[in-house]
């Protein structure tokens, strides 16, 4: 997919993303994914790639000294502005997560949710983190997943997300978490965590730090 087709691809669901990913994977397990990222350490300058709406923007936020939100859908963040209410220490901005405006070293922290599962090219995703990320600075990643779930929960799952989104993007990956470490790893990073979480619903969970 360009970059104009990924904008329309995501855009014509701004108006029901939020319901579309609640109805997929579940309310609770957005929350716990939340309780998740609660037990990172403090964060200090950070980017966050394919924010959307802001959804998890909202749940990392207390971590950070600053936090610059990004998409690549002007609709998404239209949305991802009226969640977060002009926060003073949040800047939202349209940026392609493949090769943003930003220059290199630029922050202490980058953060990505749902977003290296449906990129066409995720390794080249992670070296723009790599890019973009102060020595020592840290990358965190949560995306979806059907790795580890029982075949019965896959099946739902995949109905819910036909029923509301459609057909995926033909490069949409699915990551267990030894393959998107190994990818980090490519990308330059050292692997700090690595872990599903999640009961009927999965996600992986990935930290890694630039050397």
């Amino acid at each position: 997919m360009q970059n104009e087709d990924t904008e329309k691809y995501w855009s014509r669901f701004s108006e029901t993303y939020d319901q579309n990913q609640e109805y997929v994977v579940g309310k609770d397990f957005i929350k716990e994914i939340g309780k998740e990222l609660s037990k990172l350490p403090k964060l200090g300058k950070t980017v966050e790639l394919g924010c959307g709406t802001g959804v998890y923007t909202e749940l990392i936020l207390p971590k950070t000294t600053q936090l610059v939100a990004t998409d690549l859908s002007n609709e998404l963040l239209i949305l991802a502005r009226k969640r977060l209410r002009n926060n003073p220490k949040v800047t939202i901005q349209n940026e392609n997560c493949r090769a943003t405006s930003f220059a290199p070293d630029a922050f202490d922290n980058a953060f990505m949710a749902n977003l290296i599962h449906v990129v066409e090219n995720p390794v080249q995703v992670l070296e723009e983190c790599h890019r973009i990320l102060k020595k020592g600075g840290v990358l965190i990643i949560v995306t979806y997943t059907n790795i580890g779930m029982r075949l019965l929960d896959k099946f739902k799952l995949g109905f819910r997300f036909l029923k509301v989104w459609g057909k995926p993007p033909k490069h949409t990956h699915i990551f267990s978490p030894e393959k998107l470490a190994a990818l980090m790893e490519r990308a330059g990073f050292v692997i700090q965590e690595s872990k599903l979480i999640g009961n009927r619903s999965k996600a992986v969970f990935v930290v890694g730090k630039k050397g």
